[in-house]
């Protein structure tokens, strides 16, 4: 695999996944939402500019790096080539999980996540609001992860890819069917339950954790249970509304 190849998916994995989300929230939606695009998509494109000068396709260039050098417990192991795509989605979905958790724990870690959280209408769009100063924290992490696991440039891709369209959807406006939903939430991470994570009050925001697999919240004792039924009020308190501009200048001030 080459670069061009795995940013040409990377982009229209996201595409799929938007129009999907969009698709989903159109036909089955939770509570009618717009959603916020002008903040959020403004705090995308930001995202994209800044991660794109400094980082660009440093995933690949990293995964790539670590082949060449025969880092990393799948090199190590020898590990063939689908065992390394499923055990990197898996791990580097438990990395995620654990630095979402580190996010709500850490207090200058919080400072820049409460922007994700800012957002009072729940839709694919609160997928992509995200300060640039979490993101920028986030890579070494992530990185550091790609490194010590050894995960091939394909793993990497095919985490990404999964990682996508999990985030959108479940940050969707998106009633599932209660039957649906009650088997997919056994392995994986449903709106519902996503949605329940940004309550605006009370324990259940430091609950639900995961992004792809919802295991990992069963594991470590942070699932709260929630279904398309609940409803529930997203957002942080004292905030209703916040322009591009407060979102970006959020990390001075702390909300609990």
């Amino acid at each position: 695999m080459d670069e061009p190849t795995f940013q040409l998916t990377r982009v229209g994995a996201f595409i799929v996944a938007v129009v999907l989300a969009f698709v989903l929230q159109r036909f089955s939606p939770h509570a009618g939402l717009r959603g916020n695009w002008l903040v959020n998509g403004g705090l995308w494109l930001l995202n994209a500019a800044v991660l794109g000068a400094i980082c660009g396709a440093c995933a690949f260039s990293v995964a790539e790096w670590a082949a060449r050098e025969h880092v990393g417990l799948l090199r190590w192991t020898a590990a063939p080539t689908w065992l390394a795509v499923v055990g990197g989605i898996v791990v580097l979905d438990l990395v995620s999980y654990a630095w979402h958790r580190a996010n709500h724990r850490i207090g200058v870690l919080w400072r820049f996540h409460q922007v994700h959280h800012s957002d009072s209408t729940f839709t694919t769009s609160t997928g992509l609001r995200f300060h640039p100063g979490e993101l920028l924290l986030s890579l070494p992490v992530r990185l550091g992860a790609v490194v010590l696991l050894g995960a091939p440039a394909v793993a990497v891709l095919a985490f990404e890819v999964v990682f996508t369209l999990a985030n959108l959807l479940e940050h969707g406006d998106i009633n599932l069917p209660l039957a649906n939903e009650r088997v997919l939430g056994r392995l994986f991470v449903t709106p519902a339950l996503h949605r329940r994570h940004h309550t605006r009050v009370g324990p259940a925001r430091d609950t639900n954790f995961a992004t792809i697999f919802c295991g990992w919240d069963r594991l470590f004792g942070t699932f709260t249970p929630s279904d398309s039924s609940a409803s529930v009020d997203t957002g942080l308190p004292g905030l209703s509304t916040v322009t591009l501009g407060e979102a970006l200048v959020l990390p001075l001030h702390v909300r609990q």
